[in-house]
């Protein structure tokens, strides 16, 4: 049975629909989020704490793009694995609760649907939600990418 595969040995006949993991957890920290916002994304509010303090945020918060990158690494060190071969994009990223220092993010990833392509049938189309979750359980950010996944059964 799926359950009982891990994540990253998974063809795309492994996945199931309705199926949910959790896939680690970061912990955000000051310093680290000032060197990314200074270099990616120096908005007042990711780099500045007295303009910070004068937002709705009301004091510094990580850069959404941070979180994805941390996201991005969580899937990476636990879901993508050799079967899986990219994204063809996302249908949503939505950033729901500021994340600030401190705050420990936890990935949890569903699958929502899944699909062989039609014009490549060595390949299947698996929609994820990816959500980053606080240690208050409010979501962060979430994403809903559809990935390919190599096919086990065009491989063999």
């Amino acid at each position: 049975m799926s359950s009982n595969i891990p994540c990253k040995d998974r063809w795309y006949e492994d996945f199931l629909v309705g199926e949910s993991f959790t896939l680690g957890s970061v912990n955000m920290d000051a310093q680290e989020m000032f060197d990314f916002s200074t270099r990616f994304d120096p908005q007042r509010f990711h780099i500045d704490a007295a303009a910070a303090a004068d937002t709705i945020y009301g004091s510094l918060i990580a850069s959404g793009w941070h979180t994805g990158s941390l996201m991005m690494r969580l899937l990476t060190d636990g879901f993508l694995g050799d079967a899986s071969q990219g994204s063809v994009g996302s249908s949503e990223l939505t950033w729901p609760s500021p994340v600030r220092a401190g705050d420990t993010l936890t990935l949890k990833v569903e699958i929502l649907s899944k699909r062989v392509s039609r014009s490549r049938p060595d390949i299947g189309l698996i929609e994820i939600s990816n959500e980053m979750i606080n240690q208050d359980g409010d979501v962060a950010m979430r994403t809903v990418p559809t990935m390919i996944i190599a096919r086990r059964d065009a491989v063999a």
